[in-house]
């Protein structure tokens, strides 16, 4: 037997692939990458919220396995939305990595004044903790946002923790807690996304991790009952089965949170049902701000 994986070509997803294919290589299963641009790779001057809804990442990717160009596709987790198209499957979930995100300087914490980041949930985030934080826009893969730094455009940059580890990255910086900066759901965990194939399935099935697929069902559970998209400042997490989950005014001035130990999908779907009925107003203003219709 053998597969072909898709991947975008960003020397992140490249990398992440490159783990993935290692691991189902193991399997003495033969492998053939097929790099797929999206519209997310194409269109990187303005913010994500301006190019459309979620999904800018992944449905190029989505094609392919349905129109039989390739069997399967890695993914950030997190890119891949609520809403999936008949006949794909998550078949693999691999064991989670840092969930954090990081904040990258160099010199005393003090001098950051200008942070670059793209997401309204990190602008939030940031801004609830030192509301004369200055936030400009960022959008690029890795390298283009650490040289955007380097070269002076902000003082500090936000990414994911696990991003940096996956390439290899040492930068100076530290880690925002997650409890305090929760995640975007599924932050820090790779994903394979194939055809509803059993031979196909069986196969990936080897690599998934049950635990991490367990605690990111909960998050995108919640995700799906909030319906706020990645326009709204959400973070969503949890570990071994306990859940924090808030929304945000995009100047990061109100927060709706939970924080609960989770045993079911049914338990988390009643928490995101719960979360979107408190945090309606908030989701509604940052619609109504960033000009999307709801």
């Amino acid at each position: 037997m053998s597969l072909k994986v898709g991947t975008r070509g960003s020397r992140l997803a490249l990398a992440q692939t490159a783990t993935v294919i290692k691991k189902i290589q193991a399997l003495d299963i033969e492998v053939e990458q097929k790099i797929i641009s999206t519209q997310g790779d194409e269109v990187t001057g303005v913010p994500l919220h301006v190019i459309g809804k979620q999904g800018v990442f992944v449905r190029a990717l989505d094609d392919a396995i349905l129109n039989g160009e390739i069997d399967c596709a890695v993914h950030s987790m997190k890119d891949i939305p609520a809403i999936r198209p008949s006949g794909l499957v998550t078949s693999a979930i691999l064991a989670r990595d840092s969930p954090a995100d990081f904040l990258a300087f160099s010199g005393p914490v003090s001098a950051v004044k200008v942070i670059g980041t793209s997401s309204t949930r990190r602008r939030a985030q940031l801004l609830r903790h030192d509301p004369t934080l200055e936030i400009r826009d960022l959008r690029g893969n890795v390298d283009t946002r650490v040289r955007k730094l380097s070269e002076g455009h902000y003082n500090a940059i936000v990414l994911a923790e696990a991003g940096l580890s996956r390439l290899g990255i040492r930068i100076p910086g530290e880690r925002l807690p997650p409890e305090k900066f929760v995640p975007t759901p599924n932050q820090g965990t790779i994903a394979v996304v194939s055809r509803a194939d059993p031979s196909i399935m069986e196969v990936l099935a080897s690599v998934d991790h049950p635990a991490t697929r367990k605690d990111v069902a909960i998050e995108r559970a919640v995700m799906e009952q909030v319906g706020a998209g990645c326009f709204t400042p959400m973070g969503i997490y949890c570990r071994d089965g306990y859940l924090i989950a808030e929304v945000l005014s995009l100047d990061g001035v109100r927060t709706e949170r939970i924080e609960k130990k989770i045993g079911t999908l049914e338990e988390a779907r009643t928490e995101g049902t719960a979360l979107r009925a408190r945090a309606s107003d908030l989701i509604a203003d940052a619609y109504h701000t960033l000009g999307i219709t709801l």
